[in-house]
């Protein structure tokens, strides 16, 4: 028969009353809960949807182009007939998996330089001189000479739609990381001093150990903001370079594509630009707001501890 240690249980009690205080004030803020509910309720409207409107988005139909919404066509249809509806549902998907790919690769690569910058004195300002050099590029252009250099290639070897997927996200993904390393580093500066580190230093805790078990989790609170903000960034950036013509083939909508492909005939059918623009700006706004509510509740200030 197997023995819970008080400590355990206390552990565990208070890790529990952390995350409980965290949802109660993350639930004052008004603005996060509507943004968590429209976040998510697009993200399970794009998965399902597919599921229920059964219709190809990419199959044409002529006589029905440019098509106002109707019943029959709830967004209506483009220049070539396609369904307008079931065309927002897949690029809707496909912006979101962007968004979320290249937000993992730069919270990734901007928390390791941040917690190594943090803690390593000695790799301090090289890091940070990277981050700063980084941070002077020019990132639109940037992004413009990067994709039209390696996106044939990478078409040819992964085909045109997975090709591009992988530029795209990591392009976005490693020009994006800096104010997640900056913020990561200052927040380390800050816990590396504080008792329990020093403590673990003194027990003969190993560097590695040190920051991933002590140092790490007091700092997650600045990473799941950026996280947040970080998926935005990426859809308004995938959706900048779709709508450019240098983000994904014309055959796989995505909403930036959408909107590229939907702007020439705006005196046509001028709705078909308000669908992906409307999807864009409700994920965006929804996941700044989350973002606003996650940092005052992971504040412990706001939480009423010190």
């Amino acid at each position: 028969m197997s023995v819970v240690s008080p400590v355990v249980k206390g552990r565990k009690s208070q890790s529990s009353s952390q995350w409980r205080d965290t949802w109660k004030q993350f639930a004052k803020h008004k603005g996060a809960v509507v943004g968590m509910v429209v976040f998510f309720g697009i993200i399970l409207t794009v998965l399902v949807g597919p599921l229920i409107y059964r219709v190809n988005p990419s199959e044409t139909n002529v006589r029905e182009r440019n098509q106002m919404p109707s019943l029959e066509r709830p967004f209506g249809t483009d220049n070539l007939g396609r369904d307008l509806l079931a065309q927002n549902l897949a690029g809707g998907r496909i912006s979101l998996s962007v968004g979320i790919t290249a937000m993992l690769i730069s919270i990734t690569f901007g928390t390791t330089i941040g917690l190594l910058s943090g803690f390593y004195k000695r790799l301090d300002g090289i890091l940070m001189r990277l981050t700063d050099l980084f941070l002077a590029l020019p990132l639109l252009p940037l992004l413009l000479v990067i994709i039209m250099l390696f996106r044939d290639s990478l078409r040819g070897v992964f085909g045109p739609q997975t090709g591009i997927f992988i530029l795209i996200v990591t392009v976005i993904g490693l020009t994006s990381w800096m104010n997640t390393a900056r913020v990561v580093r200052g927040e380390v500066l800050a816990v590396r001093e504080r008792e329990f580190v020093t403590a673990a230093s003194a027990l003969g805790s190993v560097n590695n150990r040190i920051i991933w078990l002590h140092i790490f989790p007091n700092v997650l609170s600045p990473i799941l903001v950026s996280a947040t903000l970080g998926v935005a960034n990426a859809i308004i950036t995938e959706s900048a370079l779709s709508f450019l013509g240098l983000g994904f083939p014309s055959d796989v909508p995505t909403w930036g594509r959408l909107l590229f492909d939907g702007k020439d005939y705006m005196n046509i059918t001028p709705t078909r630009v308000v669908w992906p623009g409307t999807l864009i700006s409700l994920i965006v706004l929804s996941v700044n707001f989350m973002g606003d509510g996650l940092r005052d509740a992971l504040d412990p200030k706001l939480r009423g501890r010190s």
